[in-house]
């Protein structure tokens, strides 16, 4: 994908209770690294702005169109025009926070039903755009696996989001072992991460071959661990 008469526009969706969590942390640094890059970022952090995650029966879409809400229209208006989509978010239980959950349903599918994804509707604000995922857990990817969590994720909040949502193959990059224990030199090391994810983010708005620079493809996972050294940071 390629924008050519606009700068690229990524709208970074945060989800997580504490404001000085690390994913807040991921948020933030994905914010600076595209600012660095010369691309616009609009960041949503659902908790600080008291989203309201309950769907209620006149938004449901059964036959017409449903009303929407003034929130939900006002936060269409805020992400409509973005290139990337990009969810930052803990695993809890398995799956992403209720209200990133409630803010797929009230904005993302807001006037959409079985019918149009099934009927292969393109989205109206987010079809051929792209999708990137920034999870974390506080145990290994190994043990999600295990579980049978992580493919339940990848499939139900990766896949079928972005087939229904037309959206191009997602890409999700997950960072494990996060607890309160890490030191601040492994805390550093997985934003070093972050910023060069969002660096490899933006090179695909501006027509540049992602397997040539060694970039994420698109639908590709990538696992990063706190015990991890892929993407070291340079001494300094």
């Amino acid at each position: 994908m390629t924008t050519v008469n606009s700068t690229p526009l990524h709208a970074v969706i945060l989800c997580h209770p504490n404001a000085d969590s690390f994913n807040a942390a991921v948020a933030q640094r994905y914010c600076e690294a595209v600012r660095e890059i010369g691309q616009v970022v609009i960041l949503r952090d659902l908790y600080r702005m008291g989203f309201d995650p309950v769907l209620q029966p006149h938004e449901l879409v059964e036959t017409g169109d449903a009303a929407l809400a003034a929130d939900v229209s006002a936060e269409i208006e805020e992400i409509r025009s973005a290139d990337a989509f990009v969810l930052v978010y803990p695993i809890w239980f398995g799956t992403p926070p209720a209200m990133l959950k409630g803010y797929v349903e009230r904005v993302f599918g807001a006037g959409l039903n079985h019918r149009a994804m099934g009927g292969h509707e393109r989205h109206r604000f987010m079809a051929d755009k792209h999708l990137l995922s920034l999870s974390s857990s506080g145990n290994s990817i190994q043990w999600l696996e295990g579980q049978g969590a992580w493919v339940s994720l990848r499939n139900v909040f990766d896949t079928y989001l972005a087939t229904a949502f037309s959206m191009d193959p997602p890409v999700h990059v997950h960072f494990s072992n996060i607890v309160d224990s890490m030191t601040q030199s492994s805390i550093d090391e997985e934003l070093y991460r972050v910023r060069e994810i969002a660096r490899e983010t933006c090179s695909r708005f501006v027509g540049t071959s992602r397997r040539q620079h060694g970039g994420l493809a698109s639908g590709e996972l990538v696992a990063a661990t706190t015990d991890s050294h892929a993407c070291t940071p340079p001494a300094k």
